[in-house]
């Protein structure tokens, strides 16, 4: 059997079995035990060896088990044959929310170090993997991480070894990732044939003193190998660096082979033949981390500008279109929910995960709605808000307008992003629309106004069921306007401050007349777009101080305005 090309059972999945978490695909499926396995790419071809039947039989793994060194729960086993060929895998439990147990010069140096989540160390080895910083003949040779397997028995607390207080330390730091901490996580990596450098000097008989000079150079080299590529592990040891023992052979003929032996290991490490292994201590440097921060921001505004463009799409997104606006769409594993995403590109669906925007440190803009202000882990500026759907109007209005807002009730999401577009093809401007997000937990409260659940239920999402869900949130998600964004895209450090009419006035940066005359002006362009703006509040209307801390005004030295909320904007 050939094992670069996928097996029957890979070659069947359906796409809507692929999630991405934490910028890893993976193709779900359910094991016979009830439980959860998540295959990588690298283990989708070999699925057939890694259904639970092959390995994880209680018998078979307590015969063929084999429990390696270390102080945390891991083994190597073969897989039971499948066309004559056995695959060995190694099986560790995700020590996450655990205590680690480092030395007092290791914790001095990763005061913070946690055990990943264990789609945290997928991604992580995966991003390692690839790194392009450093030497280009430089790489970090890993396992192939292959599948997280998750069994569906539930543990208590004591029995886990897990902290809750840890465990929410986790929650914060990546919001969206959903982790039982009563279940277990299971990694599975394939296994590297060869030895780790201890074993291969001790077979030598380098012990003790002579043992612990030969192996700090060793670990130094690898540690600063991982550092070039921008990666670090917070507990690493000699016994983490695997190396193939063939080169080795040879010299156990000779009768002084300790010198020699010693100097090919140096040298099969300066020359990067060897692999790293155990990752549940991996990080990034901190350097890296801020560059990673930076390039995902530049790369998020290329994206942006070029939204519209079409682009190839991976199995687990979907192209569709609400209303006339094209979305990206997909499913949010972590929460459960669903995310519409502006534009064609699919690179633009990642930052826009709730785990990426929904717990960063936010500004509430509004006093009377739930908008918040915040900066993503992507290090991109965004504005959220709280879909009013479902709820009857309760605006600052009197006489007909109030009656008028009641008349037609708040828009849907996909309403405001239809608006927003046909207002921007009509050159009013506005603030940039950019995701659309739907909870996957039960809203709490009952909506009262089903109007537009109903109008909308014909508007499907790619699986088939409602796009707009009576039971369910909806957050919008948009640009908070620092520039164009061709201009944001150029001027990385030099931006926009967005303030609305009323602030501007209240901060005498306008006098009254002028607040009236842009009031009156947006509205007039409205009407002549046909749409009625006459629910329109004077904070719905931005203005934007320029780097100097001045008004930004057109060419014509009027007043730069955008619109920023259409939540009661209508169709005449």
């Amino acid at each position: 059997m050939d094992e670069n090309k996928p097996l029957t059972a890979a070659a069947a999945i359906s796409p809507d079995s692929f999630i991405n978490v934490l910028g890893v695909v993976y193709f779900h499926s359910k094991t016979s035990d009830g439980g959860d396995i998540y295959l990588t790419h690298f283990g989708q071809p070999l699925a057939h060896f890694l259904q639970i039947e092959n390995w994880y039989e209680k018998e078979w793994f307590d015969r063929f088990g084999e429990k390696l060194q270390g102080t945390s729960s891991v083994h190597k086993i073969p897989t039971k044959p499948i066309g004559g060929k056995s695959l060995n895998l190694v099986v560790k439990n995700c020590r996450v929310g655990e205590n680690v147990p480092l030395d007092t010069h290791t914790l001095m140096e990763f005061i913070n170090a946690e055990f990943n989540s264990p789609w945290e160390e997928f991604s992580l080895v995966m991003e390692m993997r690839e790194s392009p910083l450093g030497p280009a003949h430089l790489s970090v040779k890993t396992q192939l991480p292959l599948a997280i397997y998750v069994p569906p028995e539930k543990l208590q607390l004591w029995q886990t070894g897990r902290s809750r207080a840890k465990m929410n330390k986790i929650a914060v730091r990546h919001p969206g990732i959903d982790l039982d901490v009563l279940r277990q996580y299971k990694l599975i990596y394939q296994w590297i044939e060869g030895k780790n450098v201890v074993e291969a000097f001790e077979d030598f008989e380098i012990l003790d003193a002579q043992l612990e000079r030969a192996l700090a150079p060793i670990t130094e080299k690898a540690i600063a190998d991982l550092n070039v590529k921008g990666y670090a592990v917070a507990d690493m040891k000699p016994v983490h660096i695997i190396i193939d023992e063939k080169p080795l052979n040879a010299l156990k003929l000779d009768n002084k082979p300790i010198d020699r032996v010693i100097g090919r290991v140096r040298e099969l490490i300066g020359s990067g033949e060897y692999s790293v292994i155990d990752y549940e201590l991996l990080l990034r440097t901190a350097p890296h981390e801020l560059e990673i921060m930076a390039s995902r921001r530049h790369s998020y505004l290329d994206h942006q500008r070029d939204r519209f463009k079409d682009s190839p799409l991976p199995p687990h997104l979907k192209a569709i279109e609400v209303f006339g606006v094209p979305y990206i769409f997909g499913h949010v594993e972590s929460t459960g929910g669903c995310l519409w995403v502006v534009g064609k590109d699919p690179n633009l669906f990642d930052y826009f995960l709730p785990e990426r925007w929904r717990k960063t440190p936010s500004k509430k803009l509004s006093a009377e709605n739930e908008v918040y202000y915040t900066l993503t882990k992507d290090n991109v500026h965004v504005v959220w808000k709280t879909s009013k759907v479902g709820e009857l109007p309760n605006a600052p209005l009197a006489g007909d307008l109030a009656a008028k807002a009641i008349r037609f009730g708040y828009n849907s999401p996909f309403e405001e992003f239809a608006i927003a577009q046909a207002l921007n093809a009509a050159e009013i401007p506005t603030v940039y629309p950019r995701a659309i997000y739907m909870t996957g937990s039960p809203k709490l409260e009952q909506s009262m106004d089903l109007r537009k659940f109903e109008s909308h239920k014909k508007i499907l999402t790619a699986d088939n069921l409602p796009a707009l869900r009576e039971d369910r949130n909806y957050i919008t998600i948009r640009g908070y306007y620092n520039g164009p964004d061709q201009w944001v895209a150029e001027h990385d450090s030099q931006l926009f401050r967005p303030l609305d009419l009323l602030q501007a006035l209240a901060a005498d940066l306008i006098a009254k007349s002028e607040y009236e005359a842009v009031y009156g002006f947006v509205n007039q362009r409205l009407t002549a777009a046909g749409f009625d703006g006459s629910l329109l509040g004077g904070n719905d209307i931005l203005v934007s101080l320029d780097p100097k801390g001045e008004l930004v005004k057109t060419p014509e030295r009027a007043l730069e305005w955008r619109i920023c909320n259409f939540e009661l904007l209508h169709p005449l």
